[in-house]
């Protein structure tokens, strides 16, 4: 019996967002003994990822600061994809502590040009090519209100993964009180850094 073992994959920490309505920088919010960012971290490399990249912060070798802030994740995404080589992409926010080695290894496995779960834009499969790169660079420029990552998603004919059984580590924080629920949810004492 053999085993399908997809090809080398980066993963990329989408950590640059504003924040503004957690009020405090998600990326440094305490997860256990660590912060959400180096969970991230953390779990893509246990879940197979050749190599991570953090998108929107700088200070580390492996982070890469936007160019342009505020501008949400697919612009994040089009000013990253020059810095990148070409190959398989697995992006995650950084506010998602509950994803799994098997939820992201089964991303990283999908077929096509782009792959996310219904119902979730994010976490997201991206083969990077040249013609994805067009695409990116094409999008970012739209009006904010079309420019987003499920805008991509049907641009590339994104394959949608059935995501039902995944629902509880597809959870996001995006608020106090999103954050003190994921906090419940995975078993950690809440803290104050959380208000």
């Amino acid at each position: 019996m053999t085993t399908a073992v997809s090809p080398p994959w980066t993963g990329i920490v989408l950590a640059g967002g504003q924040s503004s309505r957690m009020g405090s920088d998600k990326a440094l919010l305490p997860w256990g003994a660590r912060t959400l960012l180096d969970q991230a971290r953390s779990r893509l490399l246990s879940a197979g990822a050749a190599r991570v990249v953090v998108s929107g912060r700088s200070g580390r070798e492996d982070e890469m600061p936007d160019e342009q802030r505020g501008q949400g994740p697919l612009s994040a995404l089009a000013q990253l994809a020059p810095r990148l080589d070409d190959g398989v992409l697995v992006i995650v926010p950084v506010d998602m502590p509950l994803l799994s080695n098997e939820l992201l290894q089964q991303l990283a496995g999908a077929p096509g040009a782009c792959a996310a779960f219904e119902f979730h834009p994010l976490p997201m499969r991206l083969e990077l090519a040249t013609p994805v790169r067009a695409v990116l660079a094409r999008l970012s420029l739209l009006p904010e209100v079309q420019r987003s990552l499920r805008t991509l998603q049907r641009e590339l004919g994104g394959n949608l993964l059935e995501g039902s059984h995944w629902q509880e580590e597809l959870r996001g924080c995006n608020t106090p009180e999103e954050w003190k629920a994921l906090l419940q949810t995975a078993g950690c004492p809440a803290s104050d850094d959380s208000n």
